[in-house]
């Protein structure tokens, strides 16, 4: 359990897709102009990013290496039609307003990141939590992105205004700059983040 944890919590902080790892930037940019947006995006990876990573683990031992990569398009493809079917069905609002970003997650690079580096080499039950916890990351992202640009950008939080009537809305936070310029201050502050505890685990001896 302990071991199964460690692989969760490392998408977290440690080796947070967007603010670490840089990855799948384009959706931070283009989605977070809300809370809501950016956590159905987050949602959406993350299922299709634990279920795809749980595919490809099961099917590694049957699958020829010179054609792994096509395979694991087509089964993230796959998944990811499921998600856009169930929005439309049942939110077709939020599906349109997430517009082509929830088509473009068959090539997120964090989902074909994961299923490479680790689904591939690893049991199906570590495979999930893995992309799991690496959904979780992303999302934790993207809320975040998404809170602070909905504030500064709107006033509101989740539709609902919680700055003085006076607030004049930031409009380059809701803008692709102001969210870079935000994305930038973020890592800045997760790179602080991730030194704090490489030194704290240092100090007790654990294996970073």
């Amino acid at each position: 359990m302990k071991g199964l944890w460690k692989i969760f919590s490392k998408g977290l902080v440690v080796e947070n897709p967007i603010f670490v790892l840089a990855l799948s930037l384009c959706p931070a940019l283009a989605v977070t102009t809300s809370v809501v947006n950016a956590l159905a995006m987050g949602l959406s990876v993350t299922f299709v990013i634990s279920m795809n990573n749980l595919v490809v683990s099961i099917v590694r031992n049957f699958v020829n290496p010179k054609v792994r990569v096509p395979i694991y398009i087509t089964s993230i493809a796959t998944i990811v039609t499921v998600v856009e079917l169930l929005l439309q069905a049942f939110s077709p609002l939020l599906y349109k307003s997430l517009g082509i970003y929830l088509s473009l997650i068959v090539v997120f690079a964090i989902i074909l990141a994961r299923a490479e580096v680790f689904a591939s080499k690893n049991k199906p039950l570590p495979s999930f939590v893995d992309g799991f916890g690496m959904g979780c990351g992303f999302t934790l992202a993207m809320l975040i992105i998404g809170a602070i640009r909905e504030v500064l950008g709107n006033g509101t939080l989740l539709g609902y205004r919680v700055m003085w009537s006076s607030y004049q809305p930031a409009l380059i936070m809701i803008l692709a700059p102001g969210a870079f310029i935000l994305i930038g201050y973020l890592v800045a502050g997760f790179k602080i983040l991730n030194n704090y505890i490489e030194r704290v685990k240092t100090k007790r001896g654990e294996t970073v």
